[in-house]
Order: structure tokens, then C-alpha cells, then sequence
């Protein structure tokens, strides 16, 4: 079930040009640069438009929205999030800016907060059926599946042709157990798009559940023809053929559903079954023995079970070693940090990092202001697995150099590492909005 949300919201005419005074038609010009951009698909272009638009008018409500339906579209939900709250600050009015946000807050698993944020646009704009389908998709994700179809109802008796919310409706009528009007709804989404495999497989396993297995095969292999690599469907149609006894066809079924996803231990479970049916217990034995010590934790060894979060020590070294630092020749003053400071980046790039620190330690010592500095100390202390101690150099860089992307940058995927996420994931934002944009294929890997 996908959330819907507008591309833009072009209040131009309507918000901005009345206010323009002749030192700001450039402003204008950025805005409608930002919207052509955004038209082109190129986000990362819109938002450096919209960002010079507010840099020149803070209270321009449509250019934090704009920019914030960029940043979604880059993936970085938690920082189109912040431009949303500015945009409903300005004008409090607007039910497309509370929906927008809902959609950013429910990519962000925060359905509770986007259902309030739906109701109040619903509130605002109480025909609107995007709002009715994405707050009966948050409950939903919450298994509240009753207000789930209230909403998907409501939606549907304002749009009846709505295949989205036919098959979110249907979906919730499985958990609801409701099989028939399942069935149904899911019959329904074929006969608008029948080039959907989903509602093949959706109707497939409402007919298991109302014991038609052949027609869940039937089904089961329609969708497969339209997404021949889902491993899903073949372990579902193997699961079918079992009930049918047609143990050689399920057995087939399960081959494929292993060779595109190698450690299901639903199919071996169901081939182990199928073999033993055929009298091929030693082939059953080792199958079913493959279904039982896969990714159990019943049967694992607690000690031997690695906990590691998604950017782990190995990522963030290959991602930290892409930044370039940008080192220019500065004045030497009578302190001499500055021979300090180069010398401590030689002996890095030699391999000394202990010389290095204390080199580059010195120059912080005898100039205190020295951004760079920081933010070099911070790469080296990462770089020897002192994450914390680097988390506090690039936070003294921003201090003393807020524009600084790069310090944003790594600050956010070091705090990430250490599973400071949301926290990590705001500084990626920040750095992308500063123009960073390498940020933006992280946030799009791990903060979604």
C-alpha cells in the first residue's frame, strides 16, 4: 500500500508576486526556477532554488513546501518533515501541507503522528479521498484494520474507480479475515489494471484461505507471468500445489523460490514436505532440518548472534573515505598553527596517526577558531575507531563554521553508526541542504 502526496503546490501567483518589491524579483525568478526543476525531476536543483527564495523572504510558506516535496523525493523525509512544520507555521490553513507531512512522517514509521496529520487535513479539506486512503493506510500499519477500512470506505465512496484503495481495502478484509469481499475487491482492482501482479497474488491467497486451491494456483500463476523474479509467489503456489497433491509441481515451485531467495525456510519447509509425500525422506530430512536452524534464535547460539545496525564499521570507514578535504594555503601567523596543522595532515596521509593528532591537536590548542582543524581531527579519530571523540570535533566545526556540509556529513553517518539515527539521518539532511549531495544517496540507503 503506497502513500500519495502532490508533486508541487504552485502558489506563486497567487503568494508571492503581490508581495514582490523590486529588490526581489530575483526571488521570484529562483521560485519559478525551483518549480521547473522540480517539473524535470531534478530535486536536488529545485531545492537549492527554493533555498535561495527563503534566505531572501522567511515567510514564504510555498517555497518550504515546495522544498520539502523536493527532499521527499531525494528520500529525506526527516528534512522535508522540518520545511513542512515551517510551511504550516506560515499558514496554518493549508490541507495539502498536512497531508504531505503525514505521507513524510508514515516513510518515516511515525504512523500515529501522520494520522494526526491527516485528520487535520481531512479537517481542512474533508472531500479530499488522498486523505482518507493514507490515514486508512497509517492505521492499517498500526493493525488497527477497522478504522483502516472506515477511512479506505470513505475514500472509495468519493473515488469507486481508486485501485490503490481497492487493494489496501482488500488487504485489510484478509487481516479482517473477510476472504470473500477480498476476493472481491482484489477482483475488482483486475478489472480496472489486470497488468497487476499483486492483485493476482492478493485474490491467490484469499481463494487458500477459502480452501480453492486450484484457483490460488491459477491466480499465483498470473502473477507470476507479470513478475517472473518474486519469490513469494512461487512458495505460494508450491504451498497450493501441496494441497492439490501435485507434489512434483510443488517441489518445482520451491526450487525456484530457493533460488531466488536462498534462505526462506518457509520453502524448505514446504519442499521437505513435498519429498516426504514422494517417499524421498533422506531429501525431506535435510530440508526440513534446513527449515528448523534457519534464522531461529530458538536454536542459535546467543553468543554467536551479532547485533550491528545497518551502517556498521566497515560502511562508515568506505563512506568517511570519500570526502575530500578541501585544504588551502593560509598566512602564517606568529603561532604557527598553520605549519602544525599541515604537518599533522602529512602524517596522516604517511600513516602516523598518533604523530598526526598531536600535530593537528597543537594547532587547535594555539588557534581555538580553526574549523578545519576540527574537522580533520575528527576524520583522523574515526579513522582509528574514536568515533566519539570525532562526533565532538565536527560538532566544534559546525560551531565555528555552520555551512560546513562535509562536518554534517560525517557527524551524521557516525552518529548513525552508533544508532543515533533520527539524530544522524538530520545531519545528512542538513548537509544535503547545504549542497552535499552525495548526502542524499545515503539518506536514500539508510534512512528510509
Amino acid at each position: 500500500m503506497k502513500l500519495r502526496q502532490s508533486l508541487f503546490l504552485l502558489l506563486f501567483a497567487v503568494l508571492f508576486l503581490p508581495h514582490l518589491s523590486v529588490g526581489q524579483r530575483s526571488a521570484a525568478e529562483y521560485f519559478e526556477e525551483g518549480n521547473n526543476k522540480a517539473r524535470a525531476s531534478d530535486f536536488a536543483g529545485a531545492l537549492q532554488a527554493y533555498s535561495v527564495v527563503v534566505s531572501i523572504n522567511a515567510d514564504h510558506a510555498p517555497s518550504y513546501f515546495n522544498r520539502g516535496l523536493a527532499k521527499a523525493n531525494l528520500k529525506d523525509h526527516r528534512g522535508a518533515i522540518l520545511d513542512y512544520d515551517r510551511a504550516i507555521e506560515i499558514n496554518p490553513k493549508e490541507a495539502l501541507y498536512y497531508q504531505s507531512r503525514g505521507v513524510s512522517k508514515s516513510m518515516q514509521d511515525d504512523y500515529r503522528a501522520a494520522i494526526q496529520d491527516y485528520t487535520r487535513s481531512i479537517e481542512l479539506s474533508p472531500e479530499d479521498a488522498k486523505s482518507y486512503y493514507n490515514r486508512g493506510v497509517s492505521y492499517a500499519k498500526l493493525e488497527n484494520h477497522r478504522s483502516a477500512m472506515v477511512d479506505l470506505d470513505k475514500a472509495l465512496a468519493l473515488d469507486p474507480a481508486d485501485v490503490a484503495a481497492l487493494y489496501a481495502r482488500g488487504n485489510c478484509k484478509q487481516h479482517l479475515h473477510e476472504y470473500a469481499g477480498s476476493l472481491a475487491d482484489f477482483s475488482r482492482v483486475i478489472e480496472i489494471s489486470p497488468k497487476r501482479a499483486g492483485a493476482y497474488a492478493g485474490r491467490g491467497n484469499a481463494k487458500i484461505e477459502l480452501n480453492d486451491f486450484q484457483g490460488a494456483s491459477a491466480d499465483f500463476t498470473k502473477a507470476i507471468e507479470l513478475s517472473p523474479n518474486e519469490s513469494n509467489y512461487y512458495d505460494k503456489r508450491g504451498f497450493a500445489k501441496n494441497k492439490i497433491e501435485d507434489y512434483q509441481g510443488a517441489i518445482s515451485d520451491y526450487d525456484k523460490t530457493l533460488q531466488l531467495e536462498p534462505e526462506n525456510y518457509k520453502a524448505y519447509y514446504g519442499r521437505g514436505f513435498s519429498k516426504s509425500k514422494l517417499n524421498d525422506q533422506r531429501g525431506a530430512i535435510a530440508d526440513l532440518t534446513k527449515a528448523i536452524e534457519l534464522k531461529n534464535t530458538y536454536v542459535s547460539d546467543p553468543k554467536k548472534i551479532q547485533y550491528t545496525g545497518p551502517i556498521n564499521k566497515g560502511i562508515l570507514d568506505e563512506l568517511r573515505n570519500q570526502v575530500k578535504e578541501h585544504i588551502k594555503i593560509d598566512d602564517l601567523t606568529s603561532e604557527r598553527s598553520e605549519a602544525y596543522y599541515i604537518r599533522g595532515l602529512s602524517k596522516s596521509k604517511s600513516g602516523d596517526s598518533k604523530g598526526a593528532l598531536l600535530d593537528i591537536s597543537t594547532a587547535v590548542e594555539l588557534n581555538p577558531t580553526y574549523s578545519v582543524a576540527y574537522f580533520s581531527r575528527g576524520l583522523i579519530k574515526s579513522s582509528i575507531g574514536d568515533q566519539m571523540g570525532a562526533v565532538l570535533d565536527f560538532s566544534s566545526s559546525i560551531k565555528l563554521k555552520s555551512n560546513f556540509p562535509e562536518a554534517y556529513y560525517i557527524r551524521g553517518i557516525i552518529k548513525h553508526s552508533l544508532g543515533e539515527v533520527n539524530e544522524g539521518c538530520l545531519d545528512l539532511s542538513k548537509s544535503g541542504e547545504l549542497g552535499y549531495m552525495a548526502s542524499y544517496k545515503v539518506i536514500s540507503t539508510y534512512c528510509n
